[in-house]
């Protein structure tokens, strides 16, 4: 069986840059520099989350949260201990 884990995101976007910020409670607050406008946001969060979490795109699935900030998103090939130890790793600053 294949792992999929899933994640909660705060998501900022027009931000200066692409960044995880840190997690808050249980959700990951999430930096994109793409406006939220025909969804540049969402592709541009699932590419930069490819990139720092090393898998391939068509991993990421948004589960919830199309026109929302606030979204969840499925990881294949991960289990959700490994996706929160990416992710804090990446929080700070262990690219």
């Amino acid at each position: 069986m294949e792992n999929k884990a899933k994640v909660s995101l705060r998501v900022y976007p027009n931000a200066s840059r692409n960044e995880v910020v840190g997690l808050a409670g249980e959700v990951w607050r999430v930096r994109v520099a793409a406006p939220p406008v025909k969804g540049k946001a969402n592709r541009e969060l699932l590419a930069f989350l490819s990139k720092c979490l090393g898998v391939p795109r068509g991993a990421l699935a948004l589960v919830r949260g199309q026109t929302s900030r606030n979204k969840v998103i499925a990881v294949a090939g991960l289990s959700h201990e490994e996706l929160f130890e990416r992710l804090r790793r990446i929080s700070q600053g262990g690219q």
